[in-house]
């Protein structure tokens, strides 16, 4: 189908489990096509942990996606009790696929509580920040913090992204959502950035909508959605949330996409208990083959994997997780269907007419946002203490009366406990002890740090500190609830 000469090179990762089933699948199915792609199989997840890798990513994997740009993988096991991070997790990472794409739509034969209901949407998630960036620490023995990073680049990307995948798509809408409402500062972050780029696309509608009500949307009325974006964890929920909604992970596929890398693999687990069985549904795959063809350009031959998908679907030809194992096609006859079937076209359901998608661009500065004027007003300083909030407060008010910095309160967990407030909460060994600066805030010298945090160590243990800044004039920090 293809009139393309050239060998276009794709890394092959076939993964765990049911992985190199489902690989096989889809190279069969694009490879009948005509594609020209050039086949590099690489090894990554379990095999590399076993072999004493942590990262899961061996060198000559690295070295093939950043020769090919392009990956079609298989689910990797992140395997108990060895290796460190996510293999997955550390290919978005390390080749910054900042985009997560999973569509779903309705299928023909699937039935769910929904058919009927015309979904048919994309939810772009955040791919690489927010608490995905696995900065965790213990700090006292009973409290864990997780750090949520969100940053004004990110967001524009991932906004713009969204807009551009909504054009190349002929899609009409975008909403963004968040959960702003709590998290001021964080997700606030996306949302702000959001309503500022979505005027730029007047042809696509925008809303912003709190996460929770998107979920609760999403269950009563999905058919309204088209685009949804939103950061990295929402992301995770909703897209399963959404595979539900059409059928189940087993029809999921997903594409992670970056300025320079793209990384496409099915939203599904490597299911071991089912490898070797030929009973896994590859369709996940096979759609997500779709969308690497569409991100090369090759879009004759996608549409006709896609056109035969749905024409064997219609014909009732079902894997074991629609109509049980005992009565689904295997894996092989159900991928010789879709090969037989290729030419074929569905008259009863709208294949889309797919643009190239244009990737925005911003700036590469590390400095994105240089605001106009800066100002430090105090240090949050976080203590391990067994004492109450309030024998804690008398000791740290003793203990820097002569300091330049004073304090103002001290929480514990996100409240305020000190001074009293007449709330009743649960104390636990970590409090975050907020200092502001007695006169000329502004600036805040480390000397004045320095003998804040001796002064406070003589008596306490302390973990943890967070200069409170003020960019523009607006506060960079947070309250507690109760603060004022």
């Amino acid at each position: 189908m293809s009139t393309r000469l050239a060998p276009i090179p794709v890394t092959l990762i076939p993964g765990d489990g049911i992985g190199p089933e489902v690989v096989s699948a889809a190279r069969r199915v694009v490879e009948a096509t005509g594609a020209p792609i050039e086949w590099e199989e690489c090894e990554a997840g379990a095999a590399v942990f076993r072999k004493g890798l942590p990262s899961g990513v061996p060198d000559e994997t690295i070295e093939s996606i950043s020769r090919t740009r392009v990956v079609l993988k298989g689910p990797l096991e992140t395997p108990v009790g060895f290796g460190e991070k996510s293999a997955n997790v550390t290919l978005r990472k390390l080749f910054e696929t900042y985009a997560n794409v999973r569509p779903v739509r309705e299928l023909p034969g699937v039935r769910t509580p929904y058919s009927g209901r015309g979904i048919d949407l994309v939810v772009v998630r955040e791919n690489v920040e927010d608490l995905y960036a696995g900065i965790e620490y213990m700090q006292t023995p009973g409290v864990a913090q997780t750090l949520k990073l969100i940053t004004v680049k990110g967001c524009e990307k991932i906004a713009r992204f969204a807009f551009e995948y909504a054009r190349s798509e002929g899609r009409r809408s975008v909403a963004c959502a968040t959960k702003a409402n709590i998290m001021k500062l964080s997700e606030g972050t996306l949302k702000r950035v959001f309503e500022r780029v979505a005027p730029e696309y007047p042809d696509i509608e925008s809303w912003h909508v709190i996460v929770d009500n998107c979920a609760h949307q999403l269950v009563k009325r999905p058919e309204q959605f088209d685009v949804i974006v939103t950061t990295n964890m929402n992301g995770d929920i909703l897209s399963d949330l959404t595979s539900a909604l059409v059928g189940g992970l087993g029809f999921a596929p997903s594409a992670n996409i970056g300025n320079d890398v793209a990384i496409f693999e099915a939203v599904h687990g490597s299911a071991p208990k089912y490898a070797g069985k030929d009973v896994i549904n590859p369709t996940a795959l096979i759609l997500s083959a779709v969308l690497m063809l569409r991100y090369l350009g090759l879009f004759e031959e996608a549409a006709a994997i896609e056109h035969a998908v749905f024409v064997t679907l219609e014909s009732g030809v079902l894997t074991g997780d629609v109509v049980g194992y005992d009565r689904g096609a295997r894996t092989s006859a159900y991928t010789d269907a879709i090969v037989g079937n290729l030419g074929r076209r569905t008259d009863r359901w709208t294949i889309r007419e797919v643009k190239p998608l244009q990737l925005p661009t911003v700036a590469p500065d590390p400095d994105f946002v240089r605001p106009a004027s800066r100002a430090v007003v105090g240090l949050d300083v976080f203590v391990e203490s067994p004492l109450t909030a309030t024998e804690l407060g008398a000791s740290l008010l003793e203990l820097t009366r002569d300091t330049r910095l004073s304090l103002k309160m001290i929480s514990c967990r996100g409240t305020k406990v000190f001074p009293p407030t007449g709330a009743m909460p649960e104390l636990v060994d970590h409090y975050r002890c907020r200092f502001v600066i007695r006169e000329n805030p502004g600036d805040l010298p480390d000397e004045d740090v320095h003998e804040l945090l001796t002064r406070i160590s003589r008596h306490h243990r302390w973990m943890h500190i967070e200069k409170l800044q003020e960019f523009d004039g607006e506060l960079g920090f947070t309250r507690a609830q109760g603060e004022n």
